[in-house]
């Protein structure tokens, strides 16, 4: 018998009370703190996460008659190069866009299980290749037309032939998407997946206009509850809350989302109340003290993020596997955790947070053991090393990477460090033309390690011939067998040491009293803004 999705409502984020998937490991320290007096927390850090300006004294709830505002600014990261998440690699524009501009047929709740969005409501043929989705009706894109079959159709097609970032491999299970009628899309897959569908909750199920008659690079046509009204570059994109929306139009008619370097001063804007909202914080040294201001909340809860020392596979002296491991071996991720995130944050063993089905503790793999390190460096020929190191000037990888080069120096390998602007440098240089030795970077994108290591085009390099039959094996299989399949891949990864997952990260969000609807967990790369509201 075919099984059928339950039918709801559009799902929200609101509400800071954190989720895991049954049966699964919590991540530490979810939920929500207010702050008063002489209350502390740390707060951990993620990509270097800027502030702005809006007026000062803008923290109050209302707008001095009772009336509660109805806009607000919030403090993100890395700013995105353009508006176009499907030719732009990074988890910027879709942290952006995702949610808030784009939708998606399912949505990714707090929890991680698939709630209907854009889909009312779907089913699933007895051999889980076809999929029938219900779309939901009175539904339109910000410049007013009808979203139907056909788009749903257009945008999974285009992901098959436009898309260019690696993203695009996730749509490679589709045969066929074809409109049935005007709120009627069947979905036909090559073989059963149990990765598909999750993976339309995220970027690549992003929904477009069939016709799209923009350049996607400057705006952006999505179905959400706002769209994008301005974008000035190196400042701050503003986003306009729809009336016409079709859960009904959104508690705040204006969010700006303010882009600066300085975690100092996006903190300092914070305390002075030009800003709201601080989304995920740059600097964990100082959180202490800022948590500790009067009025102000911290929301936390787990991330996707995982922070990933990365090895060029392509390249000396990572072409060699014992040196990856010596590597692994030199590291103290504890210490690492410590000075970048203040102690918050979750030590992993590979790029597999507790939230994900197929996950397992492998922390442990490879403990901080500086002889072992040297032993293997010996039998690699690879004794007094020396390697340039790639960081991006984002504050959480500066501060890691000060670590990991005493580290390294310990075991006799000299990390001469070399700062990349991020996005722009890194981007190009590392990611696309894989012009580096060692890296580190935060990777946000939801169950992605496929992405990082199943592509051997990809920035690392990884042999991913070592696990593509396992891989698809698990894919096609049952629930069941695609838990124990792919903890066979991540096994196999772990021990050719790749890379090094340093830490999951927290998601940590400090913000005035009184905004609410703030989600406690980052579930996907996208920064969910729908159901933030003053109380």
């Amino acid at each position: 018998m075919a099984r059928s999705a339950r039918p709801g409502s559009r799902p929200g984020a609101s509400g800071t009370a954190a989720g895991r998937a049954p049966g699964r490991p919590p991540a530490a320290g979810r939920g929500r703190r207010t702050l008063r007096g002489g209350a502390a927390a740390v707060v951990a850090g993620v990509s270097a996460l800027a502030l702005a300006a809006c007026s000062a004294g803008s923290t109050a709830t209302d707008d001095g008659a009772g009336v509660a505002r109805t806009d607000v600014t919030v403090a993100v990261g890395a700013e995105p190069v353009n508006l176009d998440f499907t030719t732009t690699a990074g988890a910027a524009i879709p942290q952006l866009l995702l949610n808030n501009v784009y939708e998606t047929l399912v949505k990714v709740d707090q929890d991680g299980e698939l709630q209907p969005l854009l889909a009312e409501s779907w089913t699933v043929s007895d051999d889980r290749t076809v999929y029938d989705f219900t779309l939901r009706e009175g539904v339109t894109f910000s410049d007013g037309t009808p979203l139907d079959a056909d788009d749903v159709v257009a945008s999974i097609e285009r992901v098959r032939s436009d898309w260019t970032t690696s993203l695009k491999a996730k749509m490679d299970v589709v045969a066929e998407a074809a409109k049935v009628d005007a709120t009627h899309v069947r979905v036909t897959l090559t073989h059963p997946s149990n990765a598909w569908l999750f993976d339309m909750g995220t970027a690549v199920g992003a929904v477009f206009p069939d016709t799209l008659d923009v350049d996607l690079r400057t705006a952006a046509v999505g179905s959400g509850p706002y769209e994008v009204t301005e974008v000035v570059q190196g400042d701050h994109v503003t986003l306009t809350g729809r009336d016409d929306y079709w859960g009904g139009a959104p508690a705040l008619d204006t969010v700006t989302v303010r882009y600066l370097t300085d975690p100092v001063a996006a903190q300092n804007a914070l305390r002075a109340g030009d800003v709201d909202m601080l989304f995920n914080l740059a600097q964990a040294d100082s959180v202490d003290q800022l948590a500790a201001d009067a009025g102000l909340q911290v929301v936390e809860g787990t991330s996707t993020g995982e922070v990933l020392l990365s090895y060029n596979n392509r390249v000396a002296p990572f072409d060699d596997p014992r040196v990856r491991q010596a590597l692994n071996h030199a590291i103290d991720r504890q210490a690492v955790l410590d000075a970048t995130a203040g102690g918050h944050g979750t030590l992993l063993g590979a790029a597999v947070p507790p939230t994900d089905p197929y996950y397992e503790d492998l922390a442990d793999a490879y403990p901080y053991d500086p002889d072992r390190a040297r032993e293997l460096l010996a039998e690699a020929g690879a004794s007094d090393l020396r390697i340039a190191f790639d960081v991006p000037n984002r504050a959480y990888a500066t501060s890691a990477a000060e670590v990991i080069v005493s580290q390294l120096a310990d075991v006799g390998v000299t990390a001469d460090i070399v700062t990349d602007e991020f996005p722009a440098v890194w981007l190009d240089k590392v990611f696309t033309r894989h012009d580096y030795q060692m890296t580190l970077i935060l990777h946000s994108e939801a169950r992605d390690l496929l992405t990082i290591y199943g592509d051997p085009d990809y920035y690392v390099g990884y042999d991913a011939a070592r696990i593509a039959d396992t891989a698809a094996r698990a894919d096609a299989g049952t629930p069941e067998e695609y838990v124990t399949g792919m903890r066979e891949v991540v096994r196999t990864i772990v021990a050719d040491a790749p890379g090094q997952v340093l830490y999951l990260m927290p998601n940590l969000v400090v913000a005035a009293q009184g905004l609410e609807g703030i989600p406690a967990n980052a579930v996907t790369e996208s920064m969910d803004l729908t159901d933030l509201h003053w109380s």
